[in-house]
């Protein structure tokens, strides 16, 4: 008796419905007051492709007048790395030292401070003995200070020196004074690098400054070298201008401000040109309006499923007015947040459709029950929601319970799903307060009683099916079939209890078992219609200060490449001009007259290996030779619309990237032309070629697969790496395999990289048409281990080792959730029972899920698994409705068994409903149309896949566990009642 009246006092402190129709002035205020505020919330929110996440980067460059590589690691790199190591929030940490110089990186975890982590790693070194001589900068990165947009500066009637003037004095200073921009760099002519600053932390107040890198970059503090860099577009020289964004501005407002700079500059400069070259913008613009307009055919379908079931245009609206409702009221929380509307968000806002709706729909459904069962409207509107209230309430506060944890997970990942959790926890409980207040109070004053009383669990058929539509009836017919169907179903199943758990365990196995044979991925890779070209030509090496001069004039009679291979050789004479080549030579001996004289190491070389900055023109010219023989190659395609190429990328003159935008007309994926691109680029003696994915965020060396070896023998990992590099490149699916440490051999050490305070080499290699990442890490994690000698070992690297730990951080997550979850379900049924048949229950969605990702060839992997998460929240909802109805007609009176069966036919329909909105919400999602499907698309295909087994299982399977586990906990008591009777006994027989 004390457990039923403590369900009654939580039943009617739940119906807070009786409060909002009592007042229902106050209530429909209310929620106009919430709709203003979310109409202005939403104005306020940007567009983005991923969430805003701060990725702390801290660079120190050191150096000291040392010779070698091995003697400057021993006194300059180790004593600094021990003291670094330590540091509260690091990650991860590498270096790379060269004679003279080390350069050490440091990643923080996302979300660190950057600037308390500058001024520690700087308060750390300064308590360093650093060798006599030795210098240190600390130079704090921001990754999201990236690169938003470029424009090309091109003119048929003036060349590059005037268009550079033109652009240093006309155009820079234009576009560094615009909102968001940190600074714009002027590429190209074969000059220093020129820079607009836009100086100060109010970007918009400060006026910015024109300087020159040379004079910044060439100072003993300069911790990366800026070269001069030449600009080819779609095959001829031109001049750029970069526009890098501030860490905290959003791309796409940056991008809109250029344009409109551009296009007033474009009016004031005659005679010269500015064509886009490469921007994020418009992938970022298409991918979220893909993801919108599925938001809003998934909100069409859900209405038209209500349409069909309920065959009333006023329940219908009611319902329908949920969901827009519950998307303005979360997109305050998104702007209390400082949330974008970018895929994660929008992602999650497209997923809960068929949750936010599904409490309007229950709610509506059981009001129109009552009202066929002969009501008046505010009767069946208070009957309704007292009996179905604390149901919904505490299946919402489940998906609560399991989104929560999401959004609170910690580490790289769990800053990624911040947005994500809270988003759709924001949205299920807005969609809450609007089921149990807004939806009862439309209901009363909209919906009408209906003539005839309602035959059991269903409508009568007469009841108005003549106008509504085949659709309608069609739907209406399985209704009925289905409810006269389904108590034989349900009294077998009880019958045969034994099977339908053999049943359901069955299905958990087979779901298992498909795992292996589905695609193993991280983060699908997108169809930007864009990629990149790298490449590096080979680098005089020096051995020694006093064979300096000999070397440079070596290098300038040559006029090309020395690569010390005896099948190198120079680039053809047809795509060198050597009239060019003569006189620049000639140029340079004057040039270097003085200095070979006194040859020195520049603080500005790249990698240490070239040390006169005066040499760098020549080899940007052999360096342009080799991009036009691939732009040659890449334009030979019909597909490709543009060829943005930069020749001297980080530092580095010999090395370039040749950036590819595909026309949107064309006959092949991005993946395809890849491959064929592959093939068809010219092989060049001594350069290396690589086709890869542009990153959003821009690292050096970020290929999806990577590994380190680790050990103490440089040489040995040398030739680990190389063994490795050639086995790797035998596998299928995995190209552009490269290697560090190729050239330390014996006593010639010219680079020592360590990862994380130990000596390693790097193997990293690009993935195939259809390769998945995780698929082929286990390849490479297989074959390595045939090859690591003693005192070597492997690490995963990147994206391999993200994809390692993704199952990892997500079981834990997984584990939460689901504890969450049960927690709360105990307090509305105040036993054990009913959260412990929903616990048994959520593994049914296993086989569906698995077997839609198996047929569609979907990843399995981070996006998959979150909406595997996200099915977690849905299969209780079910459970919930059955259970809860069970124990209110048990309590009315009826047996357990009668109970099982009435309740079948009355919650049918709305089970029904829930499942079919929900399921044509994700179609549009699942069929994948639109930039940035490959995101979406995993997540929609794995709910649907799961819910379409659940739901027919859970129908069966929930009843027959509710008796089955109720049948063992009364056999468990009354085992211990009669142990304790007989115990009883023998004491008073003795």
């Amino acid at each position: 008796m004390v457990k039923l009246r403590f369900l009654k006092v939580l039943r009617e402190r739940f119906n807070i419905s009786r409060l909002a129709i009592k007042y229902s002035r106050v209530t429909i205020g209310f929620w106009i007051a919430m709709v203003v505020a979310g109409l202005l919330a939403f104005s306020s929110l940007k567009y983005a492709l991923f969430p805003d996440i701060t990725f702390p980067v801290v660079v120190v460059n050191a150096q000291v007048p040392l010779e070698t590589a091995v003697e400057t690691e021993q006194k300059l790199t180790q004593p600094i790395e021990e003291r670094l190591l330590p540091l509260a929030g690091l990650d991860q940490m590498v270096s790379s030292t060269y004679p003279g110089r080390t350069v050490v990186t440091l990643y923080f975890h996302v979300g660190t401070d950057l600037n308390s982590s500058s001024r520690e790693v700087e308060k750390t070194l300064w308590q360093i003995a650093l060798p006599e001589g030795a210098t240190f900068q600390v130079i704090p990165f921001n990754l999201n200070e990236s690169s938003a947009v470029s424009y090309t500066i091109k003119s048929d009637t003036k060349d590059l020196k005037e268009l550079a003037e033109i652009a240093k004095t006309s155009i820079l200073p234009e576009i560094a004074q615009l909102p968001g921009v940190l600074k714009v760099n002027l590429l190209g002519g074969g000059e220093t690098t020129f820079t607009a600053l836009n100086s100060g932390s109010e970007l918009t107040k400060q006026a910015p400054e024109i300087i020159k890198e040379e004079q910044q970059r060439d100072s003993p503090e300069s911790p990366i070298p800026i070269t001069p860099t030449r600009i080819r577009f779609n095959g001829q020289e031109a001049l750029a201008f970069q526009v890098i964004k501030g860490g905290d501005a959003n791309t796409l407002d940056v991008v809109s401000r250029v344009e409109e700079a551009v296009q007033r500059l474009q009016g004031s400069l005659p005679g010269v040109e500015l064509v886009l070259a490469v921007t994020q913008a418009n992938y970022i613009r298409e991918a979220t309006q893909s993801t919108i307009d599925g938001l809003l055919l998934a909100i069409v379908l859900a209405v038209l499923v209500i349409f069909t079931f309920l065959r009333n245009w006023r329940a219908t609206l009611i319902t329908a007015l949920a969901i827009p409702i519950s998307l303005l009221g979360t997109a305050i929380v998104m702007a209390i947040y400082g949330f974008n509307l970018e895929t994660i968000t929008l992602l999650a806002l497209a997923l809960v459709i068929g949750i936010i709706i599904d409490d309007a729909i229950v709610e509506v459904e059981n009001i129109s029950r009552h009202l066929e069962a002969g009501e008046s409207p505010r009767q069946a509107a208070l009957s309704a929601t007292n009996e179905i209230g604390l149901t919904v309430s505490a299946s919402t506060l489940t998906i609560v319970a399991v989104f929560l944890p999401v959004g609170l997970m910690g580490g790289n990942l769990g800053q990624f799903f911040k947005p994500f959790g809270l988003t759709v926890s924001a949205a299920v409980l807005t969609s809450l307060l609007v089921a149990r207040t807004l939806c009862p109070v439309l209901a009363v004053y909209w919906l009408k009683p209906r003539q005839g009383k309602r035959e059991k669990g269903i409508g009568n058929r007469e009841q108005g099916t003549g106008n509504r539509g085949k659709l309608s009836t069609v739907v209406f017919d399985f209704c009925l079939r289905s409810n006269l169907k389904y108590p034989d179903l349900l009294r077998w199943s009880l019958g045969h209890r034994k099977f339908v758990v053999g049943l359901a365990v069955l299905s958990f196995v087979a779901g298992i078992s498909l795992i292996p044979l589905i695609p193993q991925g991280f983060i699908p890779t997108l169809d930007r219609g864009e990629f990149m070209i790298t490449y590096r030509a080979p680098l005089p090496q020096i051995p020694s200060a006093s064979q300096f001069g000999d070397l440079i004039n070596n290098i300038l009679n040559l006029g090309g490449f020395d690569t010390n291979s005896e099948k190198s050789k120079p680039l053809s004479n047809s795509d060198t001009n050597s009239d060019t080549n003569s006189d620049t030579n000639s140029d340079l001996r004057e040039q270097l007259k003085p200095q070979l004289s006194k040859p020195k190491l520049s603080k500005s070389g790249f990698n240490g290996l070239f040390p006169i900055q005066s040499g760098m023109q020549l080899l940007l010219k052999q360096s342009e030779q080799v991009a036009k023989q691939l732009e040659e190659a890449v334009l030979a395609f019909p597909e490709v619309e543009s060829v943005y190429t930069v020749v001297g990328v980080q530092g580095e003159p010999n090395k370039g990237n040749l950036q590819v935008k595909l026309k949107r007309n064309r006959q092949y994926t991005t993946a395809q032309l890849q491959e064929k691109m592959r093939a068809a680029l010219p092989k060049i003696s001594g350069v290396t070629t690589s086709v890869e994915d542009i990153q959003f965020i821009e690292l050096p060396t970020q290929k999806p697969v990577q590994v380190a070896l680790l050990g103490d023998d440089l040489e040995v990992l040398g030739n680990t790496a190389a063994d490795l590099k050639t086995r790797i490149e035998t596998l299928p699916g995995l190209v552009d395999v490269e290697a560090t440490g190729q050239n330390n051999r014996g006593n010639r050490i010219t680079e020592i990289e360590h990862v994380n305070g130990q000596r390693g080499v790097y193997v990293r290699a690009s993935l195939n048409q259809g390769q998945r990442l995780g698929d082929a890490t286990e390849e490479v994690v297989k074959v390595a281990k045939m090859v690591l000698p003693d005192g070597v070992r492997l690490e995963l690297w990147g994206d391999s080792a993200l994809s390692s730990h993704v199952l990892g951080s997500f079981a834990g997550t997984l584990t939460l959730s689901v504890t969450c979850m049960l927690l709360v379900l105990i307090l509305p049924f105040g036993r054990l029972l009913e959260p412990m048949v929903v616990g048994l229950s959520l593994p049914l969605s296993i086989v569906g899920a698995m077997l839609a990702l198996l047929i569609t060839q979907s990843d399995f992997g981070m996006i998959s698994l979150i909406g595997l998460i996200f099915l977690l929240g849905l299969l209780d909802k079910n459970a919930l409705l059955l259970m809860d109805y069970v124990n209110q007609l048990r309590r009315a009176g009826l047996s357990r068994t009668e109970a099982i069966l009435e309740t079948g036919v009355v919650r049918l329909r709305p089970i029904i409903m829930t499942t079919a909105s929900t399921i044509l919400g994700m179609l549009p999602l699942a069929l994948g149309f639109g930039a940035g499907a490959e995101l979406r698309q995993p997540m929609a295909v794995a709910i649907i896949g799961g819910l379409l087994t659940s739901t027919l299982l859970s129908l069966i399977v929930v009843p027959v566990l509710y008796t089955l586990l109720e049948d063992c906990w009364l056999g468990l008591l009354s085992g211990i009642a009669l142990r304790a009777s007989q115990k009883s006994e023998v004491r008073s027989q003795k």
